[in-house]
């Protein structure tokens, strides 16, 4: 059975930890205080995630090491990057090494693009989560390619938080109390200018692009933060406290849609020419304006696909269909 390491164990990593087990031998979990190494039972791997889940880093618990968790790495290994550090470099020298990777972790493919190509052009890394989470954007992405289809555009709702802030906003609810709501069902980053400023949605947008063969960089990606510049400094309870004064412009934003048979969505779209993220009125009958909540949607227009585009749709977030990703692409990796 091959050897797995999960890099991660926060919620994505236990949950893949699990889906795990029957499949793989896990020889190395780690997070960032440190490691734990060998062939890791059932038992013992519930009582880490346990404790992990509780709060308390590797290092301090039974078996923990404090150190880089790349030199304990099994040889062999297939490695599951589920965090959302600036792993780049070791991960480029473990492809060169020969190691096989899959990534939840989108910051290492959405760097230089030289990295992205460092990573990918083996073919011993798969990034199914990064995108679309629990959704087969990716590999639809390389579907189309590889078979020879001309991709002309890729449009997407990509941040189930958006979707549903501007789903509430359509339905008439203001603008600063969806936020807030949002954050209150712990739908946001714990700052929500970092869903709100665009940057995760620009990052699936360059991956996309990338996966298409467009050497972009991330100059060449236009991000429109739904929130004014000069919000973008101070305490967060200042900035949820100031979105009021954003309520009107939203709302007008959203009746001047409606009245020409429109909605607004938080849209990404990549061409040859570069990609955009931002927020757009769409057609009420088209796919992206048909979406409604946290559900995530990609359309592919593409030479086999101009009269009606393909779509995927379904739950762009959760720990459980993220893991689930993670582990299709592990399990492609070994064969």
């Amino acid at each position: 059975m091959n050897m797995l390491a999960i890099i991660g164990l926060g919620g994505v990593g236990r949950a893949l930890a699990a889906q795990a087990q029957p499949h793989f031998t896990i020889g190395l979990v780690a997070d960032r205080s440190g490691y734990i190494a060998g062939a890791l039972d059932s038992a013992t791997l519930e009582r880490i995630c346990a404790a992990k889940a509780q709060g308390q880093p590797l290092a301090q618990q039974p078996g923990g090491v404090a150190g880089a968790w790349h030199t304990a790495l099994p040889a062999g290994a297939l490695v599951a990057d589920t965090t959302a550090d600036e792993s780049g470099p070791i991960l480029r020298q473990l492809v060169a090494d020969g190691y096989r990777v899959a990534l939840a972790n989108k910051k290492p493919l959405a760097a230089d693009f030289t990295l992205f190509q460092a990573l990918s052009s083996a073919g011993r890394t798969r990034y199914e989560a990064t995108v679309g989470a629990g959704l087969p954007v990716v590999v639809t992405t390389q579907w189309l390619r590889d078979t020879g289809d001309e991709v002309q555009r890729i449009e997407g709702c990509l941040s189930g938080t958006l979707g549903f802030l501007l789903s509430e906003i359509e339905a008439g609810a203001p603008y600063s109390a969806t936020v807030a709501e949002a954050a209150r069902r712990g739908w946001t980053e714990p700052d929500p200018r970092d869903d709100l400023g665009g940057i995760d949605v620009a990052r699936k947008a360059l991956i996309l692009a990338r996966t298409l063969g467009y050497p972009l960089e991330w100059r060449d990606v236009t991000v429109e933060p739904l929130f004014p510049e000069h919000l973008a400094h101070g305490s967060v309870a200042d900035f949820l406290a100031a979105l009021t004064q954003l309520d009107a412009g939203f709302a007008e934003r959203q009746a001047a849609a409606r009245a020409n048979a429109a909605t607004l969505r938080y849209v990404a779209t990549i061409t040859a020419q570069g990609a955009a993220v931002g927020l757009r009125a769409v057609p009420l009958d088209s796919p992206l304006g048909s979406l409604r909540g946290p559900d995530n949607m990609v359309t592919w227009t593409t030479t086999r696909y101009s009269e009606r585009p393909l779509v995927v749709r379904g739950p762009g977030a959760g720990v459980e269909v993220t893991a689930s990703a993670v582990l299709f692409d592990l399990l492609a990796l070994a064969r």
